[in-house]
């Protein structure tokens, strides 16, 4: 992490770091007795525990989770995850309550939260589920990356074969799926949208 900064890191981020907490605490105690000083990045996929996030209040400047869906039982059957929503909810609430609305000082996030969501073929996501969780119960002033890189790789021609509800995975995310995404992102109110202010 100090190799990092003097090399001009702007952030650390930490990838899908929820299995090493301890570990990275750790490493922080000394890292910071040595000097570290640039902001910490926790970048996960939203499926945090709160008693894990609540040993960071304090540590990480900024969250970047996902909020992969809005439905139960899309999440159980695309990721095997049924309690997915219910824990990626109670996980972004905490972080937010720890960090806030992103802060940026020019150019650079400093602070706060970044939320990502990936836009699914055939609104499978549940997009308008997700932002109007976002807007409603974490803030509308959210950063949200609404992210259109989907792309039918893997089991997605399988599933779709087996499960006609899921035939619009095997293609790729068209322009009117990301089109219908920003405008549910706007008609929950959300402040900012892959960085534009609305």
């Amino acid at each position: 992490m100090l190799m990092l900064e003097r090399q001009g890191c702007h952030n650390i981020n930490l990838v899908t770091p929820s299995h090493v907490v301890p570990q990275i605490l750790a490493a922080l105690d000394i890292a910071a007795g040595k000097g570290l000083t640039v902001p910490l990045v926790y970048n996960s996929g939203g499926y945090d525990s709160v008693e894990t996030l609540r040993l960071l209040d304090g540590v990480v400047d900024i969250y970047m989770p996902d909020a992969k869906y809005g439905d139960p039982a899309i999440a159980s059957l695309l990721s095997h995850a049924p309690d997915y929503v219910d824990v990626m909810k109670a996980a972004l609430k905490e972080m937010h309550r720890q960090v806030g609305d992103l802060a940026v000082q020019k150019g650079i996030a400093v602070s706060g939260m970044i939320i990502r969501h990936l836009v699914l073929p055939g609104d499978l996501a549940g997009t308008r589920d997700v932002l109007k969780f976002i807007a409603e119960e974490i803030s509308r002033d959210a950063y949200v990356n609404i992210m259109a890189q989907y792309r039918p790789l893997w089991h997605a021609a399988e599933l779709a074969r087996k499960d006609l509800r899921f035939r619009a995975l095997w293609r790729p995310l068209q322009q009117e799926d990301y089109n219908r995404a920003i405008r549910y992102g706007k008609e929950a109110g959300l402040t900012w949208v892959n960085g534009h202010h609305q």
